[in-house]
């Protein structure tokens, strides 16, 4: 696949009542396939920013003291995609004994991915489907169909098993569900959060990537968006290992903007090719 740019842009305003900490991942990652330039984060009015070490997978965080009154967080970049797009039947599902250290835990349930209780589920929605691409890509197909995408209608501690009871939320919990779906059948699964081309409305959005044939493959199951055009911030076992900003004090959100736009307007890459970023 071509190289792609991809400007991003998020903006961030803060109603501050009392000395607050705010930990923030707005900033791109830099991977093999995915590299930032023209990288600008500012904040007003003006603030020391502490720059964290990244993390093993290349997350990227930034801790900013907010004094009490308005406060605006800016950070802008370009991002140059290169994505291999591996042959569907390539991307095999590996075996328990094939997969390295540091992939061993996305096969464990997580906070909000309660693998462990929907084994049988699973089992019985997608055990007759062949494994591999295909397999992962129906989970993300049936997530897709049977969930209604309602703004508002899930919080900060709804679980993946709590979705599938009331079937609805937002992106991150399709990504959630989609991930504990995955790791129920023994297929490693992560969440990933990032800017995404033509989403509406415009906000931070949830992918999530299953582990296939030696290579972590970018799913979306609200088709909101295309995978061909997600710029990735960070990955973790769930939303909570990449929320945007964690606050340490008193503060409320007042105002957000997010973009993700593409001057090429290259054709995006349909829902069943497979796409790799990370």
């Amino acid at each position: 696949m071509n190289e792609r740019i991809i400007n991003i842009h998020s903006e961030l305003t803060y109603s501050v009542f009392s000395p607050t900490t705010i930990l923030l991942q707005v900033a791109a990652m830099t991977t093999p396939r995915q590299k930032i330039s023209n990288e600008m984060l500012t904040v007003n009015p003006s603030t020391p920013v502490d720059y964290l070490q990244e993390s093993p997978l290349g997350n990227r965080a930034c801790r900013v003291s907010l004094k009490p009154g308005s406060t605006t967080i800016h950070y802008s970049a370009t991002a140059s995609l290169s994505p291999k797009q591996p042959d569907n039947a390539d991307l095999k599902e590996l075996d328990y004994t094939e997969l390295s250290a540091e992939i061993l835990p996305y096969l464990n349930p997580s906070r909000y991915c309660e693998s462990d209780k929907l084994g049988k589920f699973a089992a019985d929605l997608f055990g007759q489907v062949p494994r591999g691409f295909e397999r992962v890509n129906k989970i993300s197909e049936w997530v897709f169909q049977n969930l209604a995408y309602t703004p508002g209608s899930t919080g900060p501690a709804t679980t993946a098993c709590d979705v599938l009871l009331q079937r609805t939320g937002v992106c991150r919990d399709y990504a959630h569900v989609s991930i504990a779906l995955c790791r129920a059948l023994g297929i490693p699964a992560r969440y990933v959060s990032g800017y995404a081309v033509n989403l509406n409305p415009p906000d931070f959005h949830g992918f999530f990537e299953a582990y296939l044939g030696g290579d972590w493959i970018l799913f979306d199951a609200t088709r909101l968006a295309p995978v061909s055009g997600f710029v990735r911030i960070g990955a973790g076992r769930d939303a909570a290992d990449v929320a945007f900003a964690t606050l340490i004090g008193q503060a409320s959100l007042t105002n957000m903007t997010v973009q993700a736009t593409d001057p090429q307007l290259v054709s995006e890459a349909s829902a069943n090719e497979a796409i790799s970023t990370a």
